[in-house]
This record gives structure tokens, sequence and C-alpha cells, in this order.
């Protein structure tokens, strides 16, 4: 099997591809022939050296990957409903990035019929970050009015689509012209492009009232005035700071690092009771001690997805060896969907 591993945190030549032993089940356990890998945001931060559980849970050297689809190779004890064979999709905290992989029996799905391996493997992560953070923590309700950062992107494309299911107006936010389109058609009632428009001139005559949830991956430039625009008992979830990252070169500045953490909103609990306002921020990666709660999202996001309520992911494919470059497309933030690698046998 081949692995890419990480042996300290730094650029994209950090990014080694390995060459292991084979693998083997263990009680409880699937070993899958990986086809696919999809790419997520939080794999770069991890290359980066400043992603919290990382070091929590594994430390250096770390292979990244939280989702991936294949073919089960075979089965370890006790897991007696999945035979060899059967095409997958699975998720996984950590070594995703890898041709072959043991994971939790809890944690696999068979494929649904209508996805490809290449749209399996983008599925898994971006749908259970986009429902813990939609349904679990901001609970919508029909009629809300929400506004999404990124929007064109792997969580935010799911995002609008699950605030239409949840019956709410959604106000998309992208960051460049070639996006727009892609917002509309996963069904945004409004389209804001910040890369041509004034973004909260026009949140605002949208929603002059506020917004009651706002959903920000970006970080310290949009924050605070994320939070400025919630309506009386309006809901901030946070789950990234993209915009304190490089695009390009693939290293963060520790100056700049050092600057945008100084300048990162710090919420009072005054504020937070006078105004009658919520923030709430989570990492999908400390998720996967609640067993109960990721199986519930991950069945409810395939479920929508067979019924033809959630779109499959639009994704762009990498060979496995070109990961440096998937890594450099994303950070750029000119893609839209997911990013995928794929293994070639």
């Amino acid at each position: 099997m081949k692995k890419v591993t990480i042996h300290k945190p730094g650029g994209y030549r950090q990014l080694v591809i390995e060459e292991c032993p084979d693998l083997e089940p263990g009680t409880g356990e699937v070993l899958i022939d990986v086809s696919a890998i999809g790419i997520n945001y939080a794999d770069c931060v991890t290359r980066m050296g400043l992603y919290a559980s990382a070091k929590h849970y594994i430390g250096y050297p770390i292979t990244p990957g939280f989702e991936v689809s294949g073919v089960i190779r075979s089965a370890g004890k006790n897991v007696t409903d999945l035979q060899p064979g059967t095409a997958v999709l699975a998720i996984t905290r950590f070594n995703g990035y890898a041709t072959q992989l043991t994971v939790k029996r809890e944690q696999v799905r068979p494929i649904p019929a209508q996805l490809s391996f290449e749209t399996a493997a983008a599925f898994p992560t971006v749908s259970l970050t986009a429902w813990y953070a939609l349904f679990e923590l901001a609970h919508p309700r029909p009629g809300d009015t929400l506004l999404i950062h990124s929007a064109a992107g792997g969580v935010g494309s799911v995002l609008v689509q699950l605030g239409k299911i949840a019956g709410c107006r959604v106000v998309a936010v992208v960051g460049a012209s070639h996006k727009v389109s892609a917002a509309r058609e996963l069904g945004a009632d409004f389209v804001i492009d910040k890369s041509t428009q004034d973004l909260w001139k026009e949140a605002e005559a949208i929603a002059p009232q506020g917004y009651d949830i706002v959903l920000d991956a970006n970080g310290v430039s949009t924050l605070a005035q994320s939070y400025r625009h919630l309506a009386p008992m309006g809901k901030l979830v946070v789950y990234g700071f993209h915009s304190m990252l490089p695009k390009t070169g693939g290293l963060p500045g520790r100056l700049r690092l050092a600057r945008d953490y100084l300048r990162t909103p710090r919420f009072s609990p005054f504020d937070l009771t006078t105004r009658n306002r919520s923030v709430l921020g989570f990492n999908l990666s400390f998720l996967f001690d609640k067993a109960a709660i990721m199986e519930r999202g991950l069945h409810q996001a395939i479920q929508w997805l067979e019924q033809g309520k959630l779109r499959p992911p639009t994704v762009t494919t990498y060979p496995f060896e070109s990961v440096a470059e998937a890594h450099r497309d994303l950070e750029s933030g000119q893609t839209v969907g997911k990013l995928v690698l794929t293994c070639g046998k």
C-alpha cells in the first residue's frame, strides 16, 4: 500500500508518499482498498501544523484524510453484514490519504447507487459538517434567514441545500464571480459576490433586521461583522478560520498568524446576553467519540441524497501522486465544490 505522510508541519514538500506493508482489519473493522479520497481544508491545516485535533489524537508524523470510498477487501471479527467486494464510503479521523484503510464498521456505508467512487469520497465529511452545524447547533426554523459564507465550497454548498430543506431563506456569499451560478443552482435565494459587491451593504439590504443564523468558516476577516449582523436570538456558527491562512506558498507566516489571532473578536458574555445572540463553534474530528451522533447525521444525509433533496457534490479529481497540487489549488480559494484524489489500480 501507499500513503501520504507528513513528518513535520510545513509546506507542500511535507506531503511525502511512502510505501508500507498491507494492512489487516482488527475486531469490528473492515479493510478497504481505496479508490478515491476526499480532500478537505482541514487536511491543509493539518499539513501546516495548526489543526488542534491532529496534535491531540496523533501528533506527527501523521497521514491526513477524513473520507474515502473504495471496495472492501476483508472484514474483521464481529463484522458480518459487509462482504468483500462491497463498494463503500467511509469517514475516518485521519489516515485517509492512503491506498488501503482500516476503519470501524460504524463509520462505513454502502455507496448509494447514484454516486461514483469520486463523488462518494467527497460526500461524508462535508455533509456531516453541514448537518451538525445547522441541525445539531443552530436548529433552524422554517422562514429563518441564513447567511452562508463560502457558499460554493465543499461545506458551504451542502449548507445552502440543507438550508432550503429546512425551509429557510438562504443568502449565499461567494468570493469570485465564477461561483455565483453554482450557488444559485444549489437553490440560494440571494447570492452576494464579495469580489464585485460590498458584502455587508448587500447583506443589510437583503435582511435589514439581521440574520437568524450565520455560518462562518472565514475567521478574522468576517467574524466580527457576522456577529454584528445577527438578529435578536440569532446564532453565529463558526467552523473554520480560512482567511487567516495562506492562499499561496503553503506555509503560514507567524507574524500574520499572531496579528490575526489578536484581531479575532472575543465575544463577551455580557454582550451575548444583552443583545440576545449566541456564538457556537465545533471541530468535526472531535465528534468521532460521539458515534451515535455521527451515524445519525450520515444516515440522514444519505437519505436526503437518495430522496433527491441533496445533490451529489461537484468534484475535481487529481491523481494520488498530485496531492501537493490539489492542496495548492484548494488553498487558492478559486475551486468550486470538492477536490478528490484518485487511486489508480
